[in-house]
């Protein structure tokens, strides 16, 4: 069930929404009222609608259709009127909801990636493709992916850019030094992967159409975004042209999470080889693997010992 924070967060984005299709500034006004409303609550917003029904909600100046609004979010968990919204919002004007990104930023992005919607342009922060936007420097690109942490309903504040991968080995992807202080622990990162690969195969999330490896822009690729434990995980299956080169575009998942004006990320993979086969993995940290699964692993040893 939605807390009072996440109530009033989504009649906010409601009304961000609604001013950017120039509505009537009273109904914009309102949306804006009952969010602060309903987070000055002293109770969750539930309760008051269990107990007294739209009424409850009237006593505190909430019109009967904005309380409709609320009970469908706290009933259902969704809100048919943001997506709505959302979905009859010009490209460039969606695109404008990022805080920093005028008029002007918003169509060099959507003329040079054709990004159409806030997920894809995330895709683009972070798999490279926006930094190569001209106006796109490391500072502005962490800015907007830190944005966009908060208008798809992540927690993660202000993310850092991640340094350059290394050259990746022919059997493992790329993995990043990681830059948060305590390290989310690899039953954590398994967790996540867990779930978001259940759901993508479910067809229960979201999907977006990358704009690399994907000449026919299939909508193919779903994205979960969760919190657990404080941190803010966006979760994809790699697109990287590696992953596509050997296959693994829906087995490798890329995990990125943000806390503390930070931002990480790993890459989990199927293992294929030695005594964690067959065993989700987080590249990086096998070792932590083979003691969360309660086996046997030893690092292997650099090609030119091996040799002698």
């Amino acid at each position: 069930m939605p807390t009072n924070d996440e109530v009033a967060e989504a009649l906010e984005k409601v009304a961000t929404l609604l001013e950017l299709q120039a509505a009537n500034p009273f109904r914009v006004h309102a949306y804006r009222r009952a969010a602060g409303v309903v987070r000055a609550l002293d109770e969750p917003v539930s309760a008051v609608l269990s107990r007294a029904g739209r009424g409850g909600l009237r006593a505190f100046g909430v019109g009967e259709a904005v309380g409709a609004v609320i009970e469908e979010l706290t009933t259902t968990g969704h809100l048919g009127l943001l997506a709505r919204l959302e979905r009859e919002l010009p490209p460039l004007l969606r695109l404008q909801r990022v805080p920093g990104l005028g008029p002007a930023l918003a169509k060099r992005v959507h003329d040079a990636l054709h990004v159409e919607t806030l997920e894809e342009l995330e895709v683009a922060a972070h798999d490279g493709s926006l930094s190569r936007v001209t106006g796109f420097g490391a500072r502005r690109t962490a800015l907007v992916k830190a944005a966009l942490a908060g208008l798809l309903g992540r927690t993660g504040r202000a993310p850092r850019a991640p340094d350059a991968a290394p050259r990746p080995s022919r059997t493992a992807p790329p993995h990043l030094p990681e830059r948060h202080p305590a390290r989310p622990p690899v039953a954590l990162l398994l967790d996540v992967d867990a779930e978001y690969r259940r759901q993508a195969h479910a067809g229960a999330l979201p999907t977006i159409a990358p704009r690399r490896f994907n000449p026919g822009h299939a909508a193919w690729l779903p994205v979960l975004h969760v919190t657990r434990d404080g941190l803010a995980f966006t979760a994809l299956f790699s697109n990287t042209g590696r992953a596509h080169a050997l296959g693994t575009t829906h087995d490798w998942v890329v995990l990125y999470w943000g806390h503390d004006h930070h931002e990480s990320q790993c890459t989990v993979v199927t293992e294929h080889a030695g005594p964690l086969a067959g065993r989700r993995v987080v590249r990086g940290r096998e070792l932590e693997c083979a003691r969360h699964y309660g086996v046997g692993w030893q690092r292997p040893l650099p090609l030119r010992a091996k040799a002698r």
